[in-house]
């Protein structure tokens, strides 16, 4: 048993394979990572927002998991794997690689429009926004800005309220029921129980 564990450990210690494992450890990170973030996330609101027997809730909550872990196991095996073909094409990583590998793996993992591939790219959307607006300071190209939070975290709140009341329908799902529970259900009860213990 040791010969073999010795055996197993020297091969992926070889320089030479180290790319490949690169790769298929990034698809074990991305499945384990995704599962993580996911499982949690998807019992939580399946119980609170989800009327359903026990076998849907399961299934929809496994359903979710596989899918937020298999993308991200996929998505990291292509962008790991294109970042070593370009390396190997051009003798260095440059700048531009990633962003290819990332443009490629993104339409190939995340190009179908699901709940899922959404918030995940929103997820990303909302930090690389973060990200670029903070680049101009890193690269001295402005002065870093006092009170850009306050004035972002209002014009956003008044956006969501505005398209909420006005034109709700273009808002995703979810947010719509979560404004409707907090700002609309809110308005009605007829009792004590449903004021205070209950929704409706």
């Amino acid at each position: 048993m040791d010969s073999i564990k010795n055996a197993a450990t020297q091969f992926i210690l070889t320089p030479e394979y180290h790319d490949l494992l690169s790769i298929v450890k990034g698809f074990r990170n991305g499945l384990v990572y995704g599962a993580k973030i996911r499982f949690p996330h998807a019992l939580v609101m399946t119980l609170l927002f989800r009327r359903s027997n026990f076998k849907d809730m399961s299934r929809f909550v496994l359903k979710a998991t596989k899918q937020h872990a298999r993308n991200l196991a996929f998505f990291a095996t292509i962008y790991k794997t294109l970042l070593i073909v370009q390396r190997r094409m051009h003798g260095k990583e440059r700048p531009m690689d990633s962003f290819l590998a990332g443009l490629v793996g993104g339409y190939m993992v995340f190009g179908e429009n699901n709940n899922v591939n959404q918030q995940i790219v929103l997820y990303l959307f909302s930090r690389i926004m973060m990200g670029l607006a903070k680049l101009p300071v890193k690269k001295n190209v402005i002065a870093e800005p006092t009170q850009t939070f306050p004035i972002f975290a209002s014009l956003v709140w008044a956006t969501v309220m505005f398209l909420f009341q006005n034109e709700r329908d273009v808002l995703q799902p979810s947010l719509q029921a979560s404004m409707q529970y907090i700002y609309i259900d809110s308005n009605r009860w007829n009792t004590l129980k449903n004021f205070l213990w209950h929704n409706k």
